[in-house]
């Protein structure tokens, strides 16, 4: 089997939206990193659960867990706000320090199970206008086209993930320097760190090519232990070019990765087959 890659860096998100932590190996379930994702918001003003395109705030906090997830358990996420204050995810008052400091009453859920199917429907929109509306979470300008989105699996219109999970559509992001730095000759004033695009697994490619990841969409991949299908590539949304951290708020980047790289970078995949994976693992082409 061809080696196309090896794995750089290895992230997950505690909770959904927030920052996350970057770790040195994991293991990889049928949905996805053990523990990503395995916190999220509640907008109660809205009535669904929301993150960072809606509620931009969140990506200026980190979350981390305080014990390894293990046995499909969703551990205790430690959360740090701005200001240097933390809360523990499940402590009493979590719900209303979060709605104090987002400005809007919020709750705090860990996952649930897919048929709670009340707990992951969408509520109202924000706009009587649907097309306003999906311009505003893909960050859209009125020249600009919107996604494709025949390739985001069906339920993700009715409910706000797919059930039982908190991820926007799949349950792995892959993504590779290579990527980034095409990226980054469209887009040379600014600052590209993959934290801005929230991927599970960075990549260093072995060859040249300028997008490698989107020739690996519909096949299989070995990554480490691990064996996933490359499905989509990943269409990009308003989250690119929020503030976090020490990165500036950036419209330029969702500019060029609209109109230079056909609105995509970097792709979503399935687990196949589980497994563990490592920083410095191979990966090919199966």
């Amino acid at each position: 089997m061809p080696t196309v890659a090896t794995v750089k860096e290895i992230w997950r998100f505690p909770v959904k939206s927030m920052q996350g932590e970057r770790i040195d190996r994991c293991e990889i379930g049928r949905r996805g990193v053990a523990g990503d994702r395995g916190w999220a918001v509640r907008d109660e003003r809205a009535g669904e659960i929301r993150g960072a395109k809606k509620l931009p705030k969140l990506l200026q906090a980190t979350a981390r867990y305080t014990a390894e997830p293990a046995g499909g358990a969703v551990p205790v996420a430690e959360i740090t706000l701005p200001d240097g204050r933390r809360l523990a995810s499940d402590a009493p008052d979590a719900a209303a320090r979060l709605s104090e400091y987002l400005g809007r009453p919020v709750t705090l859920w860990p996952l649930r199970p897919a048929t709670d199917t009340e707990h992951y429907r969408r509520g109202a929109p924000d706009s009587p206008d649907m097309m306003e509306e999906l311009r505003q979470i893909f960050g859209r300008l009125p020249d600009e086209p919107l996604p494709d989105l025949s390739i985001f699996p069906p339920e993700v219109m009715e409910f706000t993930s797919p059930l039982g999970t908190y991820f926007d559509a799949f349950p792995v992001h892959l993504l590779t320097t290579s990527s980034i730095a095409t990226l980054g000759r469209h887009a040379p004033g600014s600052r590209l760190d993959p934290r801005r695009f929230r991927p599970n697994f960075v990549l260093e490619p072995v060859g040249g090519g300028d997008l490698p990841e989107l020739a690996w969409c519909g096949g299989p991949l070995r990554i480490g232990g691990a064996e996933l299908r490359i499905e989509v590539p990943c269409a990009r949304c308003v989250m690119t070019t929020v503030e976090q951290g020490d990165l500036p708020k950036d419209p330029a980047v969702l500019r060029a990765i609209v109109r230079e790289l056909d609105q995509n970078i970097g792709v979503y995949a399935t687990v196949a087959t589980p497994g563990r994976v490592a920083v410095g693992d191979r990966v090919e082409v199966t």
